[in-house]
Parts: C-alpha cells; sequence; structure tokens
C-alpha cells in the first residue's frame, strides 16, 4: 500500500523506514522571476509532501508595502525594513525601540496608534489571533499532505527588528527591566498564538531564530540556556501536548545547542549542515530529523549536478537512519535550477523511488 505524503513524513520523523525521503521546496520570488519555467518543472516532477497552510485574518495587520520589493516594508509589528535588491528581504536601517525607559520611536510615529496599553513600546500583532480556524481545517482536510502551521514565531530575531542587532546584542548583556517585561509579553503571545494553531487539524507547528555566524552561536550557548532555551521549550510542549509535531530552522553554526534540541524533543530542525560538517553532525543521527538541507552557500549557486548528487549521498550516509532526514533545498538568489532539480533527484534515487 502506498503512503500518503502526510503519512511519508510521519515515518521519517519517527524512523520508521519511509519508502522514499519527503520533499520540500524553500522558494524565494527571485526564482520565480529569473527561473519559472524551470521551477514549473520541478514542481511538477518532485512535488512537495510538506505543506504551510495559511490562515485567513479576520482583522488585517498593519503592514506596509512588499518585503520583497525595493524600497520600505513596515513589518506587523511596525519595524520598518529598507530593501535594495528585489526577490530577498531587507533590513532594518533604524530601531523601533531606542530607549527602553522611554520608548521612544526614531521614526514611523504613524504606527503608535496600534501600540496596546500593556506594551505602548512596539505593536505586538494580536491581529495574528484572529486567524480562521475553520478555514485552516478545510484546508488541511483537502490535501493529504503533511500540513505546517502558517505562523512561525521568532523572539530573537524579532528583537533584534525591533531594536536593532547591534543594540540588543548590548541589552542581553545586561538587560533592561522594561526589556524583559516586553520580551515576557512576546513569549506570552507566542505561546497564545500555537496553542490556538495547536487546537487546529495542523500537522505540527514551527518557530525559527537564526543562532549562527559562521563558525559558532552568535551569543554564549550559557546565555541561549538561560534565556531562550525555556521559551523553546514551552513552544515544543504547547506542539506535544496537542498531539502535533514541532519544527524549527535556524542558519549559521549552532553546533552547540543541537544537544539542547534534542533534550526539548525537537522533531526536526532545518539549519546548515554543510556549515556545521557533516561529521560532526553524524554522532546526532536517529535522534532528530534533519529537516534539509543543501548548502546554498556554495553547492547550489555554484556545483555541479553530479557533485549535488554527491552531496546527497553523503548526507544519506551520515544522517539517515531508517529515515530522519527530509529533502529540502531552497531556490533562492543564485541558486542553479538543474542543481535544485539534482537534489530531490538524488534523495529519489538514494531512498527507494528511481
Amino acid at each position: 500500500m502506498t503512503a500518503t505524503p502526510r503519512e511519508l513524513v510521519y515515518q521519517c520523523l519517527e524512523f520508521r523506514n519511509p519508502p522514499r525521503a519527503p520533499r520540500q521546496l524553500w522558494l524565494l520570488p527571485w526564482a520565480e522571476k529569473h527561473h519559472r519555467a524551470e521551477l514549473e518543472k520541478i514542481r511538477s516532477d518532485f512535488p512537495p509532501d510538506i505543506i504551510h497552510i495559511g490562515g485567513r485574518l479576520r482583522t488585517p495587520p498593519i503592514t506596509k508595502g512588499n518585503p520583497y520589493e525595493i524600497g520600505e516594508y513596515v513589518d506587523d509589528w511596525g519595524c520598518v525594513f529598507t530593501n535594495i535588491q528585489e526577490g530577498v528581504v531587507g533590513e532594518v536601517r533604524e530601531p523601533l525601540i531606542k530607549d527602553w525607559k522611554t520608548g521612544q520611536r526614531v521614526r514611523h510615529q504613524a504606527v503608535s496608534e496600534y501600540a496596546i496599553t500593556d506594551a505602548p513600546k512596539a505593536h505586538i500583532p494580536r491581529e495574528w489571533l484572529t486567524f480562521d480556524a475553520d478555514d485552516v481545517n478545510r484546508q488541511c482536510a483537502e490535501t493529504d499532505r503533511f500540513t505546517l502551521a502558517g505562523v512561525c514565531p521568532r523572539p530573537f530575531e524579532q528583537m533584534q527588528f525591533i531594536c536593532k542587532t547591534e543594540e540588543f546584542y548590548i541589552d542581553l548583556a545586561d538587560p533592561p527591566g522594561e526589556m524583559i517585561t516586553f520580551m515576557k509579553q512576546m513569549h506570552d503571545f507566542f505561546c497564545e498564538l500555537l496553542e490556538m494553531w495547536a487546537r487546529t487539524d495542523v500537522d505540527g507547528l514551527n518557530f525559527m531564530d537564526d543562532w549562527g555566524s559562521q563558525r559558532s552561536l552568535l551569543i554564549n550557548p550559557t546565555m541561549w540556556r538561560e534565556i531562550f532555551k525555556p521559551m523553546y521549550r514551552d513552544y515544543i510542549q504547547i506542539a506535544h501536548a496537542a498531539g502535533k509535531k514541532m519544527f524549527m530552522h535556524s542558519d549559521g553554526h549552532i553546533l552547540s545547542i543541537i544537544p539542547d534540541l534534542i533534550e526539548l524533543k525537537l522533531d526536526a530542525l532545518n539549519s546548515q549542515i554543510f556549515c556545521m560538517g557533516l561529521e560532526n553532525l553524524e554522532p546526532f543521527a536517529g535522534k532528530i530529523a534533519w529537516w534539509g538541507e543543501i548548502d546554498r552557500q556554495h553547492l547550489l549557486p555554484e556545483a555541479s549536478p553530479a557533485e549535488i548528487d554527491a552531496a546527497v549521498r553523503e548526507v544519506h550516509r551520515r544522517l539517515w537512519r531508517n529515515g530522519g532526514c527530509i529533502a529540502q533545498c531552497e531556490f533562492g538568489a543564485g541558486a542553479r535550477p538543474e542543481n535544485v532539480r539534482q537534489t530531490f533527484a538524488s534523495w529519489d534515487a538514494v531512498t527507494g523511488k528511481p
């Protein structure tokens, strides 16, 4: 009996020898703009087994602009991003909060009308709580694919957007009381949001934070364990209490906290496994599912299809343990379409489907 995509993903996450590695393609608008024909063929030949389910909001968010277009974009929290390259996300140039004691706004004072009484320094997007759960359940019922919630808490990154990265790192060394209070409000909001999504029919929840530089964690691992690990424990427990799987994404070299994520019983981790070295991750094989990826810094934009095939086979050799690897890669700026195609073809070949 052929497994459905949903069953395939569960088998993979639970190391129950799926007939092939489940697939998921991550896509940036750059790829649609520059390689539309090749992209459509990849989608047709290698359909995804994992999809995200969006939630239609009854109350619209405060966003302004398009995050992938040149110019300025205001996110749901009121943070202003400046983008100089079409097809990718820009950066925050000015902090939304400059002084935690006064809550001073440097730019875009207009968004202050959306500030709420218990967090006047930034807008917590409670509009996200107004998603249509019935519509979510309808979408889940209409597909046989594994469904992930269309929300993604990211406390570490969102604080950087609000404060700017350098300033937030400085504040973490000696946290202002007002910042700690706001972070607790942010965390409580994310928990409430995840609890609402956990009551829907999606198969999994997800969260993200980019924690690594090219060589190490961006903050001291001890600080990570004191401040952020308890947050992630709450997120994962919310998912598991509702019978859902929990997925996480983080860019960079995060080897030092992978044992912690395994301890928290995270189901699947999307990370830059080539940045950390497959030989360093092999001891964790069979203890957590690797949600991709194939190196997008060098291999996808620069390698030959033969080199992509060799890379997939090496990931399979070191990390596949009767499952535990999802055939995921990102089709972003600079990636060659033939290499994206080869990624999925090679995973099919090494895990059962020629």
